[in-house]
Formats: structure tokens, C-alpha cells, sequence
């Protein structure tokens, strides 16, 4: 296809620009990651830039041995699953009868002023608060599940992709006998994959780095998420360097152990986020042609 001479200029300064911003968000995370693989001495001397020095992997086998960072991975990721699994449900059995019309379910419009009215206006942290502790979630590692499990951002996505939905088919299983339930779950979810995907993306990233709620509402170190464990590793040497053998014959430092910790949890999130790629664009994209 031709293309003018404005549409090239256009086109590399688009390329040039991204190059640019993709540098910038790449070029910190390099430099985290040659400082987990660097040794102490290197660190020290600030010889380190985007590539190890003294290359090492001592710092991550001793976060590799931390019993507690272990627990507070397993932890998230387990919160993470269910969360997410919960949600995408919670929000499919929301959205689908919200997308009908008007004469398939009256109450529709009143929900979605509601849920709108959600979105638009958070609620205050102190009666929050205290709604969350009332309903038994303080000091509970349900908190990092249940208070998650529906956004009105992703309900509004999930409702727009429904109701694009062929209405043929829809009329065909219902004239076959098929329930609204039934019709949900074997025919409209399993052809809805690409809004699945994506909105496990938004959920999965929020539910992985929540860090507001473990905060406020817990206190037992035992169901400290990994980011309150890796703020503790951040703020407290005594934590991170907890267990170590005298600090003179060790080949990592605090510096290079937070480095460590910090790649370890963003890790997981990277490694999933290919096998969905191709599914957020198209998601979003299709979520967002009307309302």
C-alpha cells in the first residue's frame, strides 16, 4: 500500500517515540536485574549500570531459601487464582443479564446507574474500613480475595462484549429449550475468550500487586502478601538480612537482595502475560465500540 510522504514521517516519529518510551521502562528493570547478579563488592563501588558485575547468584539463592517469602508468594499467587476465577465469574453473572434490553430484565438500567455511581464515586476509606472489619475480614486472608471479586470498570467491559453477542444464536438455543444459565455458560462464555482474557489480566495484575488492603486489614505476618514482604525487605535490613552468616564473608548485600526480591515478584506476571497478549487487544478493542 503507498504511502505519502506525511503518513512515513508520521509513521517514524510514531516508531522513534515508542522506541523512546519502551527505553524508558525497559532500561530500570535491566539495571534491578544486573544488580541481583552482581556480587557485593561490585555494588558497593556503584560499578554496576545495565549489566552484572562480578556475576553471581548468591543474593537469589538466599531469597531462593527464605521459607517466609515463599509463604507470601504461595500466598498471592493462591489469592491471585481464586480471585481471579471468582471475579471473572461474579462479573459474567452481572454483566449478562445487564446487557439484555429493557423488556428481558427491567431492572437493567437502574443497575447500571448504580454501578456506574460505583465507579465514579470510591468510597471513603474510614467507613470502608469499618464496613470490611464489620463483615469479619480484618486479620483475614479473605481480604485479599472477597473485596476484589467485582469492578465496576471491568463489569461495564464485559456487559458492552455481550451485548454484541449474536442475538440469532441466542434465539436459536432458547427455541431449543436451553435456560438463560445454561446459555450463559455453554455457549456465550466459551465464545467470549477474548474478554476473558483480558479482564484475567486486569483483575490478575490488580489481585498479584494489592498492596492498600494487606496493609489496613492485616496484622499476622503469616498472611502477609508478597508485596508487604517485599516492603518489609525494602524498609527493614533486619528482615531481609535475617538468618545470614556474618555479613563480612557474604557475597551479596541489602542492595542486591532487594534487587532479587523485587524481580522475583514481577516475574510470574511477565511470564503470563504473552499467552494472553493476543487475546487484550482485540478484548478491550471490542469492550469499548459501544455502550
Amino acid at each position: 500500500m503507498f504511502e505519502s510522504r506525511s503518513e512515513k514521517v508520521f509513521v517514524s516519529g510514531i516508531t522513534v517515540i515508542l522506541i523512546l518510551l519502551s527505553a524508558i521502562a525497559v532500561i530500570p528493570l535491566l539495571s534491578v536485574i544486573a544488580t541481583s547478579l552482581s556480587s557485593k563488592s561490585a555494588v558497593d563501588m556503584n560499578l554496576v549500570t545495565l549489566w552484572p558485575k562480578q556475576f553471581t547468584f548468591d543474593s537469589w539463592g538466599y531469597i531462593i531459601d527464605r521459607p517466609d517469602l515463599w509463604r507470601a508468594f504461595f500466598l498471592t499467587l493462591g489469592s491471585t487464582v481464586i480471585g481471579t476465577a471468582l471475579a471473572l465469574l461474579m462479573t459474567a453473572l452481572l454483566a449478562y443479564p445487564l446487557s439484555k434490553t429493557k423488556s428481558e430484565f427491567a431492572w437493567g438500567g437502574v443497575i447500571m446507574v448504580a454501578v456506574v455511581i460505583a465507579m465514579i464515586f470510591k468510597a471513603p476509606i474510614v467507613p470502608y474500613f469499618l464496613t470490611v472489619r464489620g463483615i469479619g475480614l480484618y486479620n483475614n486472608p479473605l481480604v485479599l480475595i472477597i473485596p476484589h471479586i467485582l469492578n465496576p470498570f471491568n463489569l461495564i467491559i464485559m456487559r458492552t462484549f455481550f451485548k454484541q453477542f449474536s442475538k440469532e444464536l441466542e434465539e436459536a438455543a432458547l427455541l431449543e429449550g436451553c435456560g438463560y444459565f445454561r446459555m450463559l455458560f455453554q455457549l456465550v462464555l466459551p465464545l467470549s475468550k477474548a474478554v476473558l482474557a483480558t479482564l484475567a489480566l486486569f483483575y490478575g495484575v490488580l489481585l498479584w500487586n494489592q498492596f492498600q488492603h494487606p496493609l489496613f486489614f492485616l496484622q499476622n505476618p503469616d498472611w502477609f502478601p508478597l508485596q508487604i514482604k517485599i516492603r518489609q525487605f525494602i524498609t527493614d535490613d533486619s528482615v531481609i538480612m535475617a538468618g545470614s552468616a556474618s555479613t563480612a564473608d557474604l557475597n551479596y548485600n541489602t542492595r542486591t537482595l532487594r534487587a532479587a526480591t523485587v524481580i522475583f515478584a514481577i516475574v510470574p506476571i511477565i511470564l503470563v502475560y504473552p499467552f494472553l497478549q493476543k487475546y487484550f487487544v482485540k478484548g478491550a478493542m471490542i469492550g469499548s465500540v459501544k455502550g
